[in-house]
């Protein structure tokens, strides 16, 4: 599964061609207004002798790739060009004129800072996600649908363009250990470089596979369901059962069980149960809804 994952290829690249040209006056009719009625256009007014539009130019490209067609650009050469320019009312260059539903809407004059760049697509189209956060978020989005095929490909192509992105990796080594696949876990984090070896988004799936492993060595699930049975006090048998059931996905009695333990001794191994509470905790996510509910049953325990 692994080494499937890690040969996908990276997701269709967007077609810049489409999304920055150069334009005319004879073609600015569909270049800008017709194509301002499916997405916000940037014109970018410019001219080869002027210094401040060979350094504005670059960035609105990359800004607009960013943008991964929310926006488009269309560049005109207004020494050839000159007419557009002149019934705008541009005087000076670099300008930029953003045009939606075929009218001019917002723009600036002048090398403006990349920044200030973004705050206008901002404005006029929604803010400016990174294509690397967009695509983590589609796989997060793909996993609660399910589809772990997909969400596989595109970790692969992120870490194909960014081999050390740490979210890409732990959600990989997450998927895999949900598998059941712990030695293919331990070989992606083992991917991480050292200098992010304490990255905090490491933090849930290194608490888990530790979880993992302790689960694997615990004795027979219903053999310990039953030694609880028979002596409630066996507080070894109860602890040993919480990991088990919460390797089997049985969390609500996994933190149930670690709350009887707590209740009955809270001094045993340590505050055993309690430490081993917020393992579970930082293994599950903060925002995880069993997370939730057992921090709720620990803090009305704690303070009762």
């Amino acid at each position: 599964m692994l080494n499937d994952t890690l040969a996908g290829g990276t997701p269709p690249a967007i077609d810049t061609g489409s999304l920055i040209k150069d334009t005319t006056t004879a073609s600015f009719r569909q270049d800008v207004l017709a194509e301002s009625m499916h997405r916000p256009v940037l014109v970018d007014f410019w001219a080869p002798w002027c210094g401040p539009c060979k350094q504005l130019t670059p960035v609105l490209e990359k800004v607009v790739k960013e943008a991964a067609g929310a926006v488009a650009l269309v560049k005109m050469n207004i020494d050839e060009h000159p007419s557009i320019a002149g019934q705008l009312g541009i005087q000076s260059i670099p300008a930029v004129i953003v045009f939606q539903k075929g009218q001019p809407v917002d723009g600036f004059m002048g090398a403006v800072p990349e920044s200030q760049i973004k705050e206008l697509i901002g404005r006029v189209a929604g803010p400016v996600q990174d294509p690397i956060e967009a695509a983590l978020a589609d796989a997060t989005a793909l996993i609660e649908e399910g589809d772990l095929a997909g969400a596989s490909e595109i970790y692969a192509a992120i870490l194909e363009q960014q081999p050390d992105n740490v979210p890409a990796l732990a959600g990989l080594a997450k998927m895999q250990l949900d598998a059941g696949e712990v030695e293919n876990a331990k070989r992606v984090l083992a991917m991480v470089p050292e200098a992010k070896a304490n990255d905090p988004a490491l933090a849930g799936i290194r608490a888990a596979l530790e979880l993992a492993e302790q689960a694997a060595s615990l004795g027979d699930l219903a053999g310990l369901q039953r030694a609880v049975e028979a002596d409630p006090d066996a507080h070894q048998a109860r602890f040993d059962l919480a990991l088990a059931l919460a390797a089997h996905g049985e969390r609500g009695q996994a933190v149930d069980h670690l709350i009887e333990l707590r209740r009955r001794d809270k001094d045993w191994n340590d505050d055993g149960a309690r430490k081993q509470l917020l393992q579970f905790f930082e293994a599950w996510g903060v925002m995880d809804p069993d997370t939730i509910r057992g921090r709720r049953k620990l803090s009305a325990l704690l303070f009762s």
